[in-house]
């Protein structure tokens, strides 16, 4: 025990602790944060290959702006009219789901740098200030060690550490009295646990992790994007019913007129005006509910942006009317070349397919851990001379040892069952795969016969559209000449109706029938300003 220092001592001692504190302090949790969000980023960019798409709109929200992330003037635009390209953006920079996904990805990457920060030098600090005090005697002690720790790829590991005596230090001449003990530690396997591969194998699947959740992150995107060009599409075909309900009324009005004028003239029953009342009576609570549906869907679709459900705003209409120009075009696909290009392409395909790698390594990790424990160590200890310099070492007085370690595997039964449990696991993960590949098959094959329907629906709706036009025109005639009775003109508005909307119904369906299309085979692809190309 050394003589109990003055109290300058201990002031210098607790002010050198207290400065080194501060100065470990210094890292404030911005700069952790940081660190954090720039090697994370580092490596998601890193993995980001070409079949995944643009790089962009993957950063989550509280990290700033960059030419990565599509930047909005209005975050929430209270009013105006938007288009599908300004509510794809939005959707992509404000959908609560969206975030979500990115949160994931960055979540999937920030547990990578964990597994890697096991691989590399780990450094240690620790410093310990005791202050003792009996009815005999007190005492007060100051030590610090710093060293780090590692584990090779190979499975050694390797400690090293400098134990310095600061209470020397701090008594005495600090030329002369610093005390150090370098000591140092290696294991190194030498059966179980000693195959890289092995030893390596919770940072191979982390890696792997993060490549599949940028895969299901891209796929995302795309099944994202297309539902909200289905919804936006869909919010203007509600609005598409109330212009035809609208002009339905007007019809239907017209025709109630002419039929009073007639049976003033003596021409027509009174029958058939009451008939022609009911029907506008109809026709006003087919517009009535036309503009409540409308509403609802347009609500809903702001709270798919994130929008507040009283923003004052619309969608762009001319985008429908744009639609209805461009009418209807076919992928130049066959279906087998549709099948061949989803097997390929597939993003989760793909991550199936390598989940079934990941088993069969399992296999190998779960077959080595039934091996016996042998492990050569090796150490050594060696402190500074008595009152001199804290660098001059006494390594001709250390202290050295070298030894074997062996656990003979006299009991392997969990280990045995993980063995077992992986053999079953691997062939799970086979059928699995083959039951992917057909649901696969299945999803292009539905896929390529809903677009086709689709498109032979659109051609039957537009044909059935001009017939209706045409009977209404012929029949119209045949009520002014009294050669028909007013309910025929009335039915035929009422199917002139309903087949301008299932026009719009099929353009509407064709659409979504195609993005999903490239979608399941894989094509698709999200730009940076949200929208889409294939």
């Amino acid at each position: 025990m050394f003589p109990k220092p003055p109290i300058a001592v201990v002031l210098r001692g607790s002010l050198f602790a207290a400065s080194l504190i501060g100065m470990l302090q210094g890292c404030s949790t911005e700069r952790y944060k940081a660190q954090a969000d720039e090697e994370v980023y580092t490596i998601i960019e890193a993995k980001w290959k070409d079949n995944l798409g643009p790089k962009a709109n993957y950063k989550i929200q509280d990290v700033n702006e960059s030419t990565n992330n599509e930047k909005l003037e209005e975050s929430q635009p209270i009013s105006g009219t938007i288009s599908l390209a300004q509510a794809v953006a939005i959707a992509t920079a404000q959908s609560r789901d969206y975030q979500t996904q990115k949160e994931q990805l960055y979540l999937t990457t920030l547990n990578l740098t964990s597994v890697r920060h096991d691989f590399a030098r780990r450094w240690f600090g620790t410093i310990d200030a005791d202050y003792l005090k009996d009815s005999e005697d007190e005492s007060l002690s100051y030590d610090a060690k710093l060293g780090f720790n590692q584990l090779l790829a190979d499975g050694a590991q390797v400690t090293t550490s400098i134990a310095i005596d600061w209470l020397r230090f701090l008594t005495g001449d600090p030329d002369t009295s610093l005390g150090t003990v370098l000591s140092a530690s290696i294991t190194q396997p030498l059966l179980r646990a000693s195959n890289r591969k092995i030893v390596q194998e919770n940072l191979t699947q982390a890696e792997r992790y993060v490549l599949y959740q940028l895969r299901r992150f891209s796929r995302y995107r795309k099944k994202f994007i297309v539902s909200i060009v289905a919804d936006y599409y869909s919010v203007l075909k509600q609005k598409n019913g109330i212009i035809n309900s609208e002009n339905n009324y007007k019809r239907v009005e017209e025709s109630k007129n002419r039929l009073e004028m007639m049976a003033e003239a003596g021409r027509k029953a009174a029958f058939e005006v009451d008939d022609a009342e009911q029907r506008l009576l109809a026709s006003r609570d087919g517009l009535v509910k036309a503009k409540q549906s409308y509403q609802q869907a347009l609500d809903e679709f702001k709270i798919r942006l994130a929008l507040p459900t009283d923003a004052n705003i619309v969608l762009d209409y001319n985008e429908l009317e744009a639609l209805e120009q461009l009418g209807i075009t076919q992928p130049d696909y066959t279906l087998e070349a549709a099948v061949e290009t989803a097997l390929q392409q597939r993003l989760d395909l793909a991550n199936v397919d390598d989940e079934l790698d990941d088993a069969a390594r399992k296999v190998e990790v779960a077959a080595d851990s039934l091996g016996m424990n042998l492990n050569l160590v090796a150490s050594a200890a060696v402190s500074s001379q008595e009152k001199t310099k804290f660098e001059r070492l006494q390594f001709h007085n250390g202290t050295y040892a070298l030894g074997l370690e062996a656990d003979l595997p006299l009991d392997r039964k969990s280990e045995r069952n993980s063995y077992r449990r992986s053999l079953i696991t691997l062939q799970q993960n086979q059928r699995a795969y083959k039951n992917y590949v057909d649901e696969v098959k299945l999803d292009v094959r539905q896929a390529y016969r809903q677009l086709a329907e689709a498109a032979q629906r659109y051609i039957i709706q537009k044909n059935s559209l001009e017939l209706a036009n045409k009977r209404v025109e012929s029949i119209s005639l045949l009520v002014e000449a009294g050669r028909t009775s007013a309910r025929e003109l009335l039915e035929a508005q009422a199917d002139l109706l309903s087949a301008e909307n299932d026009l719009t119904s099929a353009l509407v369906s064709h659409v979504n029938a195609k993005l999903n299309f490239f979608r399941d085979i894989g094509v698709l692809q999200v730009r940076p300003d949200g929208m889409w190309y294939y």
